[in-house]
């Protein structure tokens, strides 16, 4: 049996229903060498974030996946914390994001080392959290993959070979996630375990057909940062292409920001069932593909034995 492995431990698809696949918690933009880089008080992340949590509890959303990753603020136990207060299960990733947000450990860290960090927090906890990492997040250059994050990517491969986790990356150029999923094969990975973050952002769509092709998953994750027209115009292009299996559609929205004062001003999780869910209806998208594409594919693609 499969499972997604949340703040509030593994849980089977039929526990599950609606999943946003790309959302934030809480994240510091800012390099780590800043002051005061990801830190706040535990009751100001939970008194701003748990009514954006409720909200979209209301509309039946049933989990999401936070994609704030080493590099860029991660706090599993800022996580932990709201999930707890919203009774409400988070997917947390292991893994760095992509350069100068790479953190200084990292960039002295062997590749064996990485990995076994990663399999470590996949297959025991994080941070002494009590819970495991659902994921692994990674990202590389617009420009192209760098030595140190191919480094990472090397062991993000074979920490997903040994924990079946999906490999997600924040990556903007369609041609650099050919580049990746390549060196993925060749350290013997599946690309059927790999996201491609931000397939909106690449223009030629032959690229998103060409992921896709390869068994990778692709992600449209800007409702809401766009007229959801265009969004929704991109998701049929999809569909009418046969990618609907292959598709995963969120907000990449949130989130606490200690660089902020307060935490800044969240953006809502719930553009995608007040907005897009309607219009994909009203554009002839069945009951049947809209529970393929935010409940069914995002427990596939997040989910592991």
């Amino acid at each position: 049996m499969r499972y997604l492995y949340t703040t509030l431990g593994k849980l089977p698809a039929d526990r599950l229903g609606m999943i946003l696949p790309h959302e934030h918690v809480f994240v510091d933009l800012r390099t780590p060498d800043q002051p005061g880089y990801a830190e706040a008080e535990t009751e100001s992340v939970v008194s701003l974030m748990v009514p954006q949590i409720e909200a979209i509890k209301a509309l039946g959303v049933t989990a999401l996946v936070e994609c704030s990753t080493g590099g860029v603020g991660r706090r599993a136990d800022l996580d932990l914390a709201v999930s707890i207060a919203a009774n409400f299960p988070i997917v947390v990733p292991t893994g760095i994001y992509r350069e100068p947000w790479i953190p200084a450990w990292v960039r002295d860290a062997s590749q064996e080392a990485l990995y076994q960090w990663m399999v470590d927090e996949l297959d025991t906890e994080i941070e002494a959290t009590g819970f495991r990492a659902g994921w692994i997040k990674i990202s590389a250059g617009d420009d192209g993959i760098t030595p140190l994050e191919t480094r990472i990517l090397r062991a993000a491969t074979q920490a997903s070979k040994k924990t079946g986790a999906l490999i997600g990356s924040h990556t903007i150029r369609g041609s650099v996630v050919m580049d990746q999923l390549d060196i993925i094969e060749e350290e013997g990975g599946s690309p059927e375990r790999f996201l491609s973050i931000h397939t909106h952002a690449e223009p030629d769509f032959a690229l998103h057909k060409a992921i896709a092709a390869r068994g990778a998953w692709i992600e449209y994750d800007n409702i809401g940062a766009v007229p959801v027209e265009e969004s929704a115009a991109l998701i049929m292009r999809a569909l009418d292409a046969g990618l609907g299996n292959h598709l995963l559609v969120s907000h990449d929205r949130g989130w606490y920001d200690p660089a902020q004062p307060n935490g800044g001003v969240p953006k809502p999780y719930t553009v995608v069932n007040t907005e897009l869910l309607p219009l994909l209806k009203r554009s002839g998208v069945t009951s049947d593909t809209v529970v393929q594409l935010f409940h069914k594919n995002p427990f596939a693609a997040f989910s592991r034995s």
